[in-house]
């Protein structure tokens, strides 16, 4: 299967709820006028777009349905298309990844799929011919550990860990020394995320950074923040909280395909000016692929 068959089949529960609400509006309105639009943009603020980022999308939809004289709903539906395209290509969604070595820092909350998300780079770097080191910083769970331990090993990366409950600042410090010592191009720091005690993970997270830019100061950085789709508002929040104490370079969406919510990921690119760099599109260690906004919007409508 290629990426746009694994992400249609993914994205499935999204497509569906949404063609099925749009094509409501559709049999429901004669002619595209004010009523079909303001319907239109209920649908897209129901199916977890967002308020603002729905009426933006609207809005614009609004004028060149003016500017174009279009009547046609598969015109209206490429528009449609158009307009989140936009909206999700603000930016170069490549890792900047040029120095030897570079650093990607990976954030979020537990359970999003941060650990597999790591695995799942990782092996899609050494197929790129990149030597990988990961640090398993997640100190406070021995699960996240072990989990760590079988992705290394099945993408062929070094992984460098410590005891439990140790600091995870000096995890990192050990793994920066590791990775210049073989002479690694990349080195993946896995960190932990229990938002419930916010102040104490936010301090570790600055701890860790500021390890990171003392002893790499040079080298590129990619800060990722791991995103559950299936949490939809939920998401928007985490982002601001994790937005609040690091530059996040990009976000890696996971669990797509287990939920309706997909539109959440238009809302959280508009609103806070990250592009998407990853997207999970399954459970094997093939299935994380770089983010095509095309495929991704063809996907949904």
């Amino acid at each position: 299967m290629g990426f746009f068959e694994k992400l249609k089949s993914g994205m499935n529960k999204t497509k569906t709820s949404f063609d099925e609400k749009i094509n409501n509006v559709f049999s429901s309105f004669r002619k595209v006028d004010e009523d079909f639009l303001e319907e239109l943009e209920e649908i897209l603020i129901m199916s977890d777009v967002g308020m603002e980022t729905s009426v933006k999308i609207i809005d614009n939809l609004r004028s060149r349905i003016k500017k174009e004289k279009i009547q046609d709903e598969n015109d209206v539906k490429q528009i449609l298309r158009e307009e989140m395209q936009k909206i999700l290509e603000i930016t170069d969604i490549k890792l900047k990844l040029e120095t030897k070595p570079s650093i990607i820092l990976v954030v979020g909350v537990n359970g999003v799929g941060k650990t597999t998300s790591i695995g799942k780079i990782a092996n899609r770097l050494a197929k790129d011919g990149k030597k990988v080191v990961i640090a398993a910083a997640d100190t406070f769970r021995a699960a996240a550990v072990e989990q760590l331990e079988i992705w290394a090993k099945r993408s062929g990366a070094d992984i460098v860990k410590r005891e439990e409950g140790i600091d995870p600042a000096s995890v990192v410090y050990d793994a920066i020394k590791i990775t210049k010592e073989k002479e690694a191009d990349i080195l993946i720091v896995d960190t932990a995320g229990r938002l419930h005690n916010k102040k104490y993970l936010m301090d570790e997270l600055n701890k860790i950074q500021k390890v990171i830019n003392k002893e790499m100061e040079q080298a590129d950085k990619e800060v990722l923040l791991v995103i559950d789709g299936t949490t939809g508002q939920n998401a928007i929040s985490q982002v601001k909280a994790f937005k609040e104490e690091t530059d996040i370079t990009g976000l890696v969406l996971t669990k797509l395909d287990g939920t309706a919510k997909g539109g959440v990921v238009i809302g959280i690119v508009e609103e806070n000016k990250i592009p998407v760099k990853f997207i999970g599109v399954g459970e094997q260690i093939d299935d994380m692929e770089i983010f095509n906004v095309e495929d991704f919007v063809k996907a949904i409508i």
